[in-house]
């Protein structure tokens, strides 16, 4: 093994593992049998709730790569190294002179609110690498790679910037970047070519953070018109469990005006949305979703969807459209009626954590006019999911088929060597795929070597501006998302 190798779980955690899965053996049994690719798709199969006493937990030991290993790619493919030596990759972002950012992070230590969340804790350290061989490099920064000669090897390495706050999204735009840390977006001073950020960031606009902070990664995107940032804010909890005054502002996709800071909430009911994107024809603004946990190994599934403005998609009394979910209280039938069912289901604990679209890149014709997705993988059911990253074919706007595999090879019976999260188009119209458990940033080209004319960025793609009304006026020191609790729509007194 590599220096990226890691160690056996350690005692306790294996006994605990062990407990839960002793636990919840009943229910995941009783499913075994269950079809996942059934959940794959616009109309998914959804199981009666099977929660069991305590949800069930299987999770990868984290073994790195060895020398000269990669990921198994699809026929007409191939892989190879962009970066390694990471501290947890989890965004990539190209620049559009060809330079790509790779955001590394660890989440914020939060308060324990229930005591499976001490075992829930340990467990999520070690799902994702840490605790254990080259974890205790810093992460939490931003680090530039060049390629200088486009032929796919990155030739300059710069940290741009260090010491952030659980930093994810990242967009560049008019010589700004913009950096959504996870209680604010971050604005720095930056001119393409740059390797390196002293100047001190100016703060566009608040954003959900601690002391509780369950979900934490805030991702970014730019408007097609360059006028708005949109921001994603998961949930404080699963389904709610730590009181709706925990989720204001949360569970939602802000829209943050670039002029003045201004924000309101785009959409609401999503309880872990990421890997925002716009689609290059439509103009429409696309996310994955993470969906909620403990009601049996096959709900509920994970799924990607266009993002209507004003939209509510059920988080926390629904799921999948008007799919009551019991152990929410009090029930709110109002809003059940209101929740409206997502695109295209990806199965159920996939754990989707980045998509960008193909359009205008180099990959093959089969993977020319779709979406990639980074599904991170399940550690809440007793059978692995995801841990791979799909391709989803579009037409007209809209998914237009099944998911195929195009990044494989990361699990090996209970171990995995990395996990998949975020997902761009490099410089030459590759996929770059980040890896947070493998420390790695894999480039994947095709095997025929062609490349795009020249750099297109990450957020050059979009080909029509969307028309939206102007975000209503707001106090500068208390953004309009603060003063309510969206999934409710009641308003409440913002905190002193």
């Amino acid at each position: 093994m590599t220096e990226q190798s890691f160690r056996a779980p350690p005692p306790f955690l294996r006994l605990a593992s062990a407990a839960l899965l002793v636990c919840a053996a009943s229910p995941a049994l009783a499913q075994e049998d269950f079809d996942i690719t059934s959940q794959i798709g616009p109309d998914p199969v959804l199981p009666d709730p099977d929660p069991g006493l305590i949800a069930g937990m299987k999770v990868a030991e984290v073994v790195g790569w060895a020398e000269g290993e990669t990921p198994e790619v699809a026929e007409g493919l191939t892989v190879s190294v962009y970066a390694k030596d990471l501290v947890n990759p989890r965004t990539v972002y190209t620049l559009p002179n060809g330079d790509v950012l790779v955001v590394q992070s660890r989440g914020p230590t939060e308060p324990v609110s229930r005591p499976k969340d001490v075992i829930r804790g340990a467990i999520m350290s070690y799902a994702h690498g840490q605790g254990a061989g080259g974890s205790e490099k810093e992460s939490n920064r931003v680090t530039l790679l060049r390629d200088t000669d486009r032929d796919g090897v990155v030739d300059e390495r710069a940290e741009l910037l260090t010491g952030l706050n659980s930093p994810f999204g990242v967009v560049w735009t008019d010589g700004t970047l913009y950096v959504a840390a996870t209680d604010a977006i971050l604005a720095y001073p930056y001119e393409l070519g740059q390797t390196g950020i002293t100047e001190a960031p100016k703060v566009l606009a608040p954003l959900p953070g601690g002391p509780i902070d369950h979900h934490w990664t805030k991702d970014l995107a730019l408007s097609p018109d360059g006028t708005k940032l949109f921001a994603s804010i998961g949930s404080n909890s699963n389904v709610g469990e730590n009181g709706l005054e925990a989720e204001k502002g949360r569970a939602a996709i802000w829209e943050v005006d670039r002029a003045s800071g201004a924000a309101r909430v785009f959409a609401s009911g999503l309880r872990n949305p990421n890997g925002l994107t716009f689609h290059p024809e439509t103009g429409d603004l696309w996310a994955v979703v993470n969906e909620r946990d403990e009601l049996g190994p096959n709900l509920v599934p994970d799924y990607m969807t266009s993002v209507k403005e004003g939209a509510f998609y059920g988080w926390p009394w629904s799921y999948y459209g008007q799919h009551v979910d019991p152990r929410v209280h009090p029930p709110r039938p109002d809003m059940v009626e209101q929740a409206i069912a997502p695109d295209y289901a990806l199965s159920s604990h996939v754990a989707p954590l980045g998509m960008t679209f193909s359009y205008g890149s180099a990959m093959p014709e089969e993977f020319a006019s779709g979406a990639f997705v980074g599904e991170h993988g399940s550690w809440n059911r007793t059978d692995f999911n995801g841990y791979k990253v799909v391709y989803v074919p579009f037409e007209n706007g809209q998914p237009s088929g099944k998911a195929r595999d195009v990044v494989t090879g990361f699990l090996d019976g209970d171990q995995t060597r990395g996990r998949p999260v975020g997902v761009a188009i490099d410089g030459t119209g590759a996929l770059l795929v980040a890896d947070d458990a493998g420390n790695t940033v894999w480039r994947v080209a095709a095997a025929d070597g062609r490349i795009i004319d020249a750099p297109v960025g990450t957020d050059q793609h979009a080909a029509r501006a969307r028309t939206a009304p102007e975000p209503p006026a707001t106090d500068a020191g208390t953004p309009a998302q603060l003063r309510i609790a969206p999934a409710t729509g009641e308003p409440t007194e913002p905190a002193p």
